[in-house]
């Protein structure tokens, strides 16, 4: 497959994102905007750790309070990876109260940084190689990998293993969060995705079709960017929870561009960002039993 292809194909799994919309997100990476602090943010710790899987050993960082143990969060990254922005996130995420996983999802490749400083998708040999990374992940390495996350966090003192987990992802990590929800269904309480692509295809492997075997409380924060590519993507997803009986939160961020949650993307937006993380607090509040 050549790399333009290559980028329709990504594209077309990401909410068919355009090639401009592509260059300006990843421009942008590497300037990573300051969150806004917590009232009542709790001491963290956070480190590097590695954690052996069936192919590999993966690259992560594992953020958590000083006091413990605490529910588990799983964090998917998008197509650029683990970055500092993403460990600024995990570590807001765990001055609330969480401990967090952020992995390298393109381990078996190379450790993380997996992408330059500031990538951009319209050099033709960034893009294939980002594109290419991409390409390395399937829905049995999602399974693979997130069978082993699972279990560094349930081997965590810091980790309260009498509470269910919680997975987030953003962009292409969005599949990864449905797929680990059905594939851990008694361990995974809650599931988020943002600005998620490719979460419902016409393909047989299409991760909405495993929505059946998932018993997590999910938000679905959708781009209005990516609503209007593909507007009929939240109507399957409503209607494949609702048969579930599943409770799910699905709502397009009007005005929000695809990207608009990491804080180094160049389409961050504080305002709809702060309401998906705060969507994102009540799902986790009222899921983690």
């Amino acid at each position: 497959m050549c790399e333009h292809d290559d980028l329709d194909e990504f594209a077309h799994r990401s909410g068919d994102v355009t090639r401009r919309q592509f260059g300006a997100m990843a421009l942008g990476a590497g300037i990573a905007a300051v969150l806004p602090k917590l009232a009542k943010a709790a001491e963290t710790h956070g480190r590097a750790v590695d954690i052996k899987t069936p192919d590999g050993v993966a690259d992560a960082y594992f953020v958590h309070p000083a006091k413990g143990p605490n529910p588990g969060v799983l964090i998917w990254p998008d197509i650029l990876g683990l970055r500092p922005a993403f460990e600024q996130m995990a570590t807001r995420l765990a001055e609330s109260g969480y401990s967090v996983l952020v992995i390298n999802p393109f381990y078996r490749i190379r450790k993380a940084p997996t992408a330059p400083v500031k990538p951009d998708f319209n050099d033709p040999a960034t893009r294939q190689a980002l594109m290419s990374l991409a390409g390395t992940l399937t829905p049995d390495t999602n399974v693979t990998d997130a069978r082993a996350f699972v279990s560094f966090l349930d081997e965590q003192r810091a980790v309260d293993k009498k509470r269910r987990l919680a997975t987030t992802g953003y962009c292409m990590g969005g599949p990864f969060v449905l797929r680990t929800a059905a594939a851990f269904p008694d361990r995974i309480g809650a599931g988020a995705t943002f600005h998620g692509g490719g979460l419902v295809t016409d393909k047989p492997d299409s991760p909405h079709l495993l929505i059946p075997k998932m018993k997590a409380h999910f938000l679905i924060a959708i781009a209005a960017s990516d609503d209007k590519t593909d507007p009929q993507a939240k109507e399957v997803l409503r209607d494949s929870f609702a048969k579930a009986h599943l409770p799910a939160e699905i709502e397009v961020y009007a005005g929000a561009q695809h990207g608009w949650c990491p804080p180094d993307s160049p389409v961050y937006d504080p305002v709809p960002a702060q309401k998906a993380w705060s969507r994102m607090m009540a799902l986790l509040a009222g899921s983690l039993a």
